[in-house]
C-alpha cells in the first residue's frame, strides 16, 4: 500500500488546473478564514518574528493536513522502512534514521509518530529531516510538538519557509493572461529551468517583469503588469498561467509541485 501510494502521487497524477480547482473551492476558503480568526493572536506573534504572513501560513497547514484535522495514520517507522526497502528513492533510508533519532531524544512516543504514507509527520507534514532542522517550541513547553500544539505547528512552517528563502513583504506571484500567440513567443524565447526538483524544471527561467510586458503577458483581468523592479518565472497550466516570484520557489522548497504552490498562494490570496 505505502509503495503504491509513492507512484500515484494526485500533485503528479492531476493537472495544475484541475488540482487548483479541487483545493481552493468556496468551503476551504471559508473554513481559511475562520481558522485565521480563531488563531489570529498566535498567527500574528509568529508573523512578526518570522516575517510569513499570517494567511499564508494558514494556507500551508491546510493543504498539508486539512487545517490539522488529518495528520495520517501510517506508523512512520514502518512506512519509512518500506520506502527505503524498495529502493526507487534512497533518501528514506536517511529519513528513516533521523525518525530513530527523533525517537531517540524524546520527541514524541514510538506509539504515537504516525504520519502520511510517504513518512511525513504532524500536521505541518514534516519528513524526519525536516523537523530536526525546523520544528520550533513556540509554546515554550520544552518540546516542538507539531501533532498537537498550533502555536509550533504555525511556527514550524514559518520556519521552514524563511530557511527556504521567503523575502518578508512581497508577493508569491500573480494569475497572468497568455494567449496561444504569446505562448509561442515565450516558447520561443524563453528558456526553461534545467536545474532542481521537477517543479523548477517545469517553471521558465526568471525574466524582469518589463520582459514579460514586452512578450505581450498581462494580468488576469487584463491590466498591464506592474512597472517593478523584480523577476518572474512563468508557471504553466492548461487554461491558467502565473508569474511568480521568489517566494513562490519558497513555497515549491516546502512542497516540489507547482500544482500544490499555485493552491497555497491563491487560498492565502483568497483569505488576505
Amino acid at each position: 500500500m505505502v509503495v503504491a501510494r509513492d507512484r500515484a502521487q494526485p500533485e503528479q497524477t492531476r493537472s495544475l488546473d484541475d488540482y487548483v480547482a479541487g483545493w481552493v473551492t468556496a468551503r476551504s476558503v471559508a473554513t481559511a478564514r475562520d481558522r485565521l480568526r480563531r488563531h489570529r493572536p498566535t498567527l500574528d506573534r509568529v508573523a512578526d518574528r518570522y516575517g510569513i504572513p499570517a494567511p499564508m501560513l494558514v494556507s500551508v497547514w491546510g493543504l498539508e493536513s486539512n487545517f490539522g484535522r488529518f495528520t495520517g495514520t501510517y506508523p512512520t517507522i514502518a512506512a519509512l522502512a518500506t520506502l527505503a526497502y524498495d529502493g526507487r528513492r534512497p533518501q528514506f533510508r536517511s529519513e528513516l534514521f533521523d525518525a530513530l533519532t527523533i525517537l531517540d531524544r524524546g520527541h514524541i512516543p514510538p506509539d504515537r509518530m504516525k504520519g502520511s504514507w510517504a513518512g511525513a509527520m504532524g500536521q505541518p507534514q514534516f519528513m524526519p529531516s525536516s523537523y530536526l532542522k525546523h520544528a520550533v517550541d513556540f509554546d515554550e513547553d520544552g518540546r516542538a510538538d507539531i501533532w498537537t500544539s498550533e502555536a509550533d505547528v504555525f511556527a514550524s512552517i514559518a520556519s521552514y519557509l524563511a530557511a527556504a528563502g521567503w523575502a518578508r513583504g512581497e508577493r508569491w506571484g500573480r494569475e497572468v493572461r497568455v494567449t496561444r500567440d504569446v505562448l509561442d513567443r515565450i516558447e520561443r524565447d524563453v528558456r526553461m529551468r534545467t536545474s532542481g526538483c521537477r517543479a523548477h524544471r517545469q517553471m521558465t527561467v526568471a525574466r524582469p517583469l518589463a520582459d514579460w510586458t514586452r512578450l505581450g503577458v498581462r494580468l488576469a483581468d487584463g491590466r498591464a503588469l506592474p512597472r517593478a523592479d523584480m523577476t518572474a518565472s512563468l508557471v504553466r497550466g492548461e487554461r491558467r498561467h502565473f508569474l511568480v516570484y521568489r517566494n513562490y520557489v519558497a513555497i515549491v522548497g516546502y512542497n516540489c509541485s507547482n500544482s500544490y504552490a499555485v493552491s497555497v498562494g491563491l487560498l492565502a490570496d483568497r483569505i488576505w
